[in-house]
């Protein structure tokens, strides 16, 4: 099992007549619903309303195979997420965090123990690194579980939600010591390094501790740095019509991939070969491309995929450390 935490909300995208399509999202949810299309077991630890956007979270989660079983009920409404599209279908945010389910979490609403058999847990830093009580309660989640599964985080940045950036960063600097695996976006890191290039920020968190760090460059393909060296692969081409979920497809992808090949353990992640990462990011390329293709975050399911695809789209630069 797999489990991902943090938020889910509903995203308000545009439709070409002004109006407002609701759709159900939030990164950790994206990826536990991915993660379910994909065939992995996936369970999702986060607040969930009991609102008509709450019964329609449980019910686009449920038909995804994501366990709900960890969900915390939430009196407050859910959490809303107001997008706008560029030109290129580029997405930007409006959050409305405060007052809401994702406003609330405390450390003594968490579970006492995640499943035995949860082989990892996944973390999304978008609300978690800039919303106080949600950060401090998963940083202790983090803390908590680190001798016991490996951990994975996406930092997601929202920079518009933090009241003090400064504490987003020293918060983001610890979590990226307890992580095994890191997939950060290069929007990410222009905000955190502006001007830094991708590889040199991939190596020196990989320094801080985690085997493996993945920088998604959108048009530009992806950058990885893991134990055997770091590989480089040229991105997909599709049509776009927006990139709404499409970091949290790539993420599902990803740990897809490495959990069915065994891969998603603190022990085999220290020591994962050239190959079995850019098969792995062949997949994960393949997933957020799918999802690119469609209105919001809908990654594909299994049978969506040829696995042959992602076989021979597996023929990225490798070198070694």
């Amino acid at each position: 099992m797999i489990v991902s935490c943090g938020e889910a909300l509903i995203d308000l995208v545009p439709r070409q007549d002004g109006a407002y399509l609701p759709r159900p999202g939030g990164s950790p949810a994206n990826v536990a619903v991915g993660l379910g299309r994909l065939g992995a077991e996936a369970a999702l630890l986060a607040r969930l309303a009991g609102d008509g956007f709450g019964r329609l979270l449980r019910a686009h989660l449920t038909r995804s195979h994501v366990d709900l079983g960890l969900a915390v009920p939430a009196e407050e409404p859910t959490t809303l997420a107001v997008v706008t599209l560029d030109a290129a279908g580029g997405a930007e945010y409006a959050f409305y965090v405060e007052g809401s389910a994702d406003g609330a979490w405390r450390p003594d609403r968490l579970p006492p123990a995640l499943p035995e058999r949860a082989r990892c847990l996944h973390v999304s830093g978008s609300f978690a690194l800039a919303v106080p009580g949600m950060g401090d309660t998963l940083e202790l989640l983090l803390q908590r579980e680190r001798p016991r599964r490996a951990l994975t985080f996406d930092p997601n940045l929202r920079p518009r939600l933090a009241r003090d950036p400064a504490r987003l960063r020293e918060r983001l600097e610890r979590w990226i010591a307890l992580a095994d695996l890191i997939k950060v976006s290069s929007d990410d890191v222009a905000w955190l390094a502006r001007g830094e290039p991708v590889e040199a920020i991939a190596a020196r968190w990989r320094s801080r501790g985690p085997s493996v760090v993945v920088v998604t460059r959108g048009a530009d393909g992806v950058h990885a740095a893991g134990p055997a060296g770091t590989v480089d692969l040229p991105a997909e081409r599709v049509r776009v019509v927006d990139t709404v979920g499409a970091g949290d497809a790539f993420m599902s992808g990803l740990l897809a991939a490495l959990d069915r090949d065994g891969s998603l353990t603190r022990q085999r992640l220290a020591t994962l070969s050239a190959d079995t990462l850019t098969g792995a990011l062949a997949y994960a390329q393949r997933v957020a491309a799918i999802t690119c293709t469609r209105v919001g975050a809908d990654p594909p399911w299994r049978s969506e995929l040829d696995p042959l695809t992602a076989e021979q789209g597996a023929t990225g630069r490798r070198s070694r450390p």
